[in-house]
Order: C-alpha cells, then sequence, then structure tokens
C-alpha cells in the first residue's frame, strides 16, 4: 500500500509538467501550420497530369464495379478539386496567379478525367460522351 500511494504520488508529480509541455508544444505547432498553409505553391502540369490520371483511373475501375457514369465523374472530380484547393490553393501555374473559382475547377476536372479515360478505357465511358468530348476538341482545334 505505501508503495502504490508513493508511486502514485511521483506519477502527480511528474504528470502535470509533462502535460502542460505537450500542451504547450501542440499549441506551438499548431501557429506554424497556419502559417504554413498560407504559402501555396500553384500546381504544375506534372502535378494535373497525375491528378488527371488518378481520377480517371477512379472513373474506369469505378465503372467497370458498376457504379454509374455520372456518379464516377462527379467523385473523381470532387477529389480532384479538393487536391487542388488544399494543396496548390486553386492555383494552377499556366493560370497565372489568380485563383480559379470551384464552377471552373470542376468543369476543368471533369472535362480532363473524361478525356484521358477515354484514352485508357473508352469502354467505361458512354459513347455519347465520347461523341460531345470528341466533338469540342475538334472545335478547340480550329
Amino acid at each position: 500500500m505505501i508503495i502504490h500511494l508513493f508511486s502514485r504520488k511521483i506519477f502527480n508529480f511528474i504528470s502535470l509538467p509533462i502535460l502542460l509541455f505537450l500542451n504547450f508544444s501542440e499549441i506551438n505547432n499548431l501557429s506554424k501550420g497556419i502559417k504554413a498553409e498560407n504559402k501555396f505553391l500553384p500546381a504544375t502540369e506534372k502535378d494535373l497530369f497525375l491528378y488527371k490520371g488518378m481520377g480517371a483511373s477512379y472513373l474506369c475501375i469505378a465503372s467497370k464495379a458498376g457504379i454509374e457514369f455520372p456518379k464516377a465523374v462527379g467523385v473523381a472530380s470532387a477529389t480532384y478539386v479538393q487536391v487542388i484547393e488544399g494543396k496548390h490553393g486553386g492555383l494552377i501555374k499556366n493560370m497565372g496567379n489568380k485563383k480559379l473559382d470551384r464552377e471552373k475547377l470542376f468543369s476543368g476536372a471533369e472535362f480532363q478525367i473524361v478525356t484521358t479515360a477515354i484514352q485508357y478505357c473508352p469502354d467505361s465511358v458512354p459513347k455519347k460522351v465520347t461523341k460531345k468530348v470528341r466533338k469540342i476538341l475538334k472545335n478547340n482545334r480550329k
């Protein structure tokens, strides 16, 4: 009983400084994190290539698993946009220093993901969508 009481007093004596240290060090780390979040690097072509490839991969796998095409495209596009906003602050290097709004990011993400999916898994993209994308690409070349 004496040992139990003694060990409890030591624990109480040591735990308070440790808890205070952890508490203050955590607050300090949080404030550093907030300052670091303010500096976003715009997404490069390499970044965009990776994100659209991942989105197209998801789209291909999801459609083969029986998920409806509109839902799969929506999830892939939303993930793409969240990464652009979260990691890059909505900035894309080729678009300048202006932050793109969500609507533009979503439409760009959807188009890039679908065009990439047409290249890698054309059977996963409805023919109607494929025709529409090819028509847009043809008009843009002119």
